[in-house]
């Protein structure tokens, strides 16, 4: 809803952003330092202005925009949203506990059979879902054979029990040394850390851990408090996992009421994994939270996602695809970023092997925009001096979108 009165032309535009970050143990920091970086190369591709300042509201972590689009200057003040801590304390898993949430996992998508019904939607974040259950196997057969060979270079060398018992101990040694190099270099393989992301929403069945919808509902009173400050829009951008974070709190937001005088409110959505929760048996909450928020009047949702990124459920409506979409649906405008045509050639075939890279482009600047009024610009969005639904009022969804209903579980909370 816009307040009664129109802000004066020469008045900056002021808005309130909240950034929810997907499963990612890394401080936020990393989030300002990308922001500084690739939001000073796109003003500099764009041809408008950008600048980084320390934050001037409370809260955990952020920073404050401004910038000066088409004559006009806009005011942004950026939180992020911090559950990072939830995340690490969700890794902290032992190497047997991790093949332990291996089998788990891999239950609760493949016994239900949900994984059989996201296969019909998109092959990338099914095949990236499968890769971190492909890869700890393959590390475990790797030590096992080495282990199973210096056994028997045990038992040649040294005949009878002893030597039995000696390459037991120099096997079971070999191949605990090897799965711990394994882990200690998943920076480079990023198995362990898929597999926790994967555990993390699967582990209750799609249902939120008791500690995660603690820190949602403090999430939504700090989102409320922002709706009664001096703004003209407040955004709640969620990235990846984030996406469904913020869909569970705006919903919950809008059914505890919203002041009558308020800034605009306005949901965006990047690389969502929506389905790979609500698939879930258990995910009656974010089935019922999708239902409700994608027929709602006091927002606007766009969600933007790109068949170039392996990782996340592309150009799939999230309420239609999970099934359970209302009569009367109005959400999300589902659109492309289009990372094949808005990045130019050489910057495409540079990075379109780099699939987690991708999985954070939403975020980044893009160097072949055409120059149309809706074209995606995350810092457009999230620091020009135009509203979500502004921005994209005559944009018309893309005519690539998946929005057939494939879901086998469809209970809503």
């Amino acid at each position: 809803m816009h307040r009664p009165e129109d802000p004066e032309p020469a008045r900056p535009f002021r808005r309130r952003v909240f950034y929810i970050p997907g499963y990612d143990p890394i401080h936020p920091r990393r989030y300002r330092e990308l922001y500084r970086k690739e939001g000073a190369a796109q003003a500099a591709l764009s041809g408008y202005r950008l600048e980084l300042k320390p934050k001037r509201v409370a809260g955990p972590y952020g920073w404050q925009v401004r910038a000066e689009m088409a004559g006009r200057v806009c005011n942004t003040d950026v939180e992020v949203l911090v559950w990072s801590d939830i995340v690490r304390g969700s890794m902290g898993q032992s190497i047997p506990a991790t093949y332990l949430q291996l089998l788990r996992t891999a239950w609760a998508y493949i016994g239900t059979g949900s994984l059989f019904r996201l296969m019909r939607l998109r092959k990338g974040p099914i095949i990236a879902a499968l890769y971190p259950i492909v890869a700890l196997t393959l590390q475990l057969l790797l030590g096992l054979a080495l282990a199973a060979v210096l056994v028997f270079a045990a038992k040649a060398l040294v005949p009878g029990v002893l030597g039995a018992l000696l390459g037991v101990g120099v096997g079971l040694a070999a191949l605990v040394a090897l799965l711990r190099w394994f882990k200690r270099k998943d920076g480079k393989f990023y198995a362990y850390y898929l597999m926790h992301d994967y555990a993390y929403s699967a582990q209750a069945g799609g249902a939120n851990p008791p500690e995660l919808e603690a820190r949602m509902a403090q999430f939504r009173q700090t989102i409320a408090e922002a709706l009664s400050g001096p703004y003209d829009e407040v955004l709640v951008v969620g990235h990846s996992s984030g996406a469904h974070l913020a869909v569970s709190i705006l919903a919950d937001l809008i059914r505890a009421g919203l002041p009558d005088q308020r800034p605009d409110l306005s949901l965006l959505t990047l690389g969502q994994v929506v389905p790979m929760v609500s698939f879930l048996p258990r995910a009656s909450r974010l089935r019922g939270d999708l239902t409700f928020l994608s027929a709602r009047a006091e927002l606007v949702w766009v969600d933007v996602t790109a068949p170039g990124d392996g990782c996340a459920f592309a150009l799939c409506d999230p309420v239609r695809v999970s099934g359970v979409a209302p009569p009367d649906q109005r959400w999300p405008l589902v659109l492309s970023a289009a990372f094949s045509q808005t990045l130019r050639p050489e910057t495409w075939a540079r990075m379109k092997r780099q699939y987690f890279r991708l999985h954070f482009q939403y975020l980044c600047a893009f160097d072949n925009l055409p120059g149309h009024d809706w074209d995606y610009d995350y810092f457009r969005i999230t620091a020009g001096p135009r509203s979500l639904a502004d921005r994209f009022a005559q944009r018309p969804p893309s005519k690539s979108r998946i929005d057939r209903a494939v879901n086998r579980y469809t209970t809503v909370a």
